[in-house]
């Protein structure tokens, strides 16, 4: 099918719904419970930013070889991916609102064993601990935003999620450059049990997903909880339809089991795995991870002045997401990925060819720096937001959880391998070559960004699941 037809048949979809649902108010509750459940984003943030400034602390204190540099910083890394792995099972059987709860005290304890740390060995189980919260939260916290959402704002409100992330980000730089004139990286990881106490006390006010609820029979209980999410009874009656609809069309058949029977689900979950396979590796969590050390690459000496560079950075990463809040709902997700990759490729290019000629001069040293800064802008405004937002929405309800797990433990895989290897390919073969071969890997998504994502602008999450069971292309699966 082609996508002019497919666009028809949105349209035509579209024209059906009552003008009481094209154009109902957002109540208050819709953006408190997404607000709350993005706070999970600002932990995910921190937990990201926080290595980089403590890192240089962590070696001087305790002496730490290259390797074990490596597993301090990727440990997190098996720990998501774990916790990724159980988060489909914990959201299934106990509900998002549960496993965002169960994440918050996960943080608390591993920032707390973090500050007690005596020896690399128990920092590492820290950083596990903490790993296991951003997994849960990674998992958990789009796909609630992806199911309490009205449709014309879903990509705004997983898009703010991300936002959240890119401010954790910035707050664990500023908190990072604080403390590090009294050289305490263990108050750069006590700052993240603040946070994970609002989350807990946040959560606690925010409704069940109806969606989840609908999913397990319990429909009454879902309506209860659109009413509180919608404005007008029409709206709640249009949307329990869709809902219920979906509920009795798929097969009782969950998970693994699904995968294995359904073509059409498996299609989904690999779509899935490759979305977050290509956001790690553009190279942006290299970057977060090792910017004090990409700083000095480029020609900046001095603890203090890449701390200060990495805040801009972060900074930089805040500002630019506000583009895809902004535009992810209006211009839909693929033109913005394909700016996105473009941009980074770009910057990526130049990079590398700054590092190949040598930073010399301070007119090289501050472009080194500046397509540094423009590759961040490229991420923030494209891949870090919309894949995860495209992750929520392309999975079938019953297979949500598996599908979206799925997809996350490939995330925190391909962190792994980046934040594993990264510092041995600066090593061993050389910011240029290191450099230019993200560049190349961005060329290449651009690619198929056109040949396998979906434009899910404005279609409601049972339309998805519809064309996505009917056997349709991918790519034709949104509009």
């Amino acid at each position: 099918m082609s996508d002019q037809s497919s666009g028809s048949d949105t349209a035509a979809a579209r024209d059906q719904k009552p003008d009481a649902v094209l154009h109902a108010d957002i109540v208050p509750m819709v953006w408190f419970s997404c607000a709350l459940a993005a706070l999970a984003g600002l932990l995910f943030g921190m937990d990201i930013g926080v290595i980089s400034g403590a890192l240089p602390f962590i070696k001087q204190d305790f002496h730490v070889s290259t390797a074990m540099e490596g597993w301090i910083v990727s440990s997190m890394m098996v720990g998501a991916a774990l916790g990724a792995l159980m988060a489909g099972g914990i959201s299934q059987r106990f509900g998002r609102r549960k496993a965002l709860l169960y994440s918050s005290l996960l943080f608390f304890v591993g920032a707390l064993v973090a500050v007690i740390a005596p020896n690399t060995t128990v920092l590492v189980i820290a950083r596990i601990l903490l790993g296991l919260a951003v997994g849960v939260a990674s998992f958990t916290a789009p796909l609630y935003l992806s199911e309490v959402a009205p449709e014309r704002i879903r990509g705004t409100t997983i898009s703010f999620y991300q936002l959240m992330v890119t401010i954790g980000i910035l707050a664990a730089f500023v908190s990072n450059l604080a403390f590090s004139y009294v050289e305490s990286w263990r108050w750069m990881f006590g700052v993240l049990m603040i946070p994970a106490f609002m989350l807990f006390l946040g959560v606690l006010m925010v409704p069940t997903s109806p969606r989840w609820l609908a999913a397990r029979d319990r429909f009454d209980e879902a309506r209860e909880v659109l009413q509180r999410l919608r404005s007008s009874q029409a709206e709640v009656d249009y949307e329990m339809k869709e809902i219920q609809e979906s509920v009795e069309s798929e097969s009782q058949s969950r998970g693994w089991d699904m995968f294995k029977e359904n073509p059409n689900f498996r299609r989904s979950v690999m779509l899935g795995i490759c979305l977050q396979l290509v956001q790690q590796f553009t190279g942006m969590n290299a970057i977060m991870y090792f910017a004090p050390q990409i700083f000095q690459l480029s020609g900046f000496e001095g603890t203090a002045a890449q701390l200060w560079s990495t805040v801009v950075t972060g900074l930089i990463n805040v500002l630019a997401t506000f583009i895809a809040i902004g535009f992810i709902d209006r211009l839909g997700r693929k033109p913005i990925l394909y700016a996105g990759f473009t941009i980074m490729a770009t910057s990526m290019a130049v990079l590398a060819l700054i590092l190949g000629i040598g930073p010399s001069t301070t007119f090289l040293q501050y472009t080194a720096m500046g397509a540094l800064l423009i590759f961040v802008a490229g991420f923030a405004m494209s891949a870090g937001p919309l894949i995860w937002t495209l992750c929520a929405e392309i999975q079938p309800l019953h297979g949500r959880d598996f599908g979206i797990s799925a997809s996350t433990v490939s995330n925190w895989v391909g962190n792994f391998a980046v934040g594993q290897f990264f510092p041995v390919m600066i090593a061993g073969i050389g910011g240029t070559a290191t450099f230019g071969i993200l560049a190349g890997l961005n060329a290449v998504f651009i690619v198929l960004t056109f040949m396998l994502i979906p434009e899910t602008k404005g279609i409601s999450l049972e339309s998805i699941e519809k064309k996505l069971m009917s056997g349709k292309a991918l790519r034709n699966i949104g509009s």
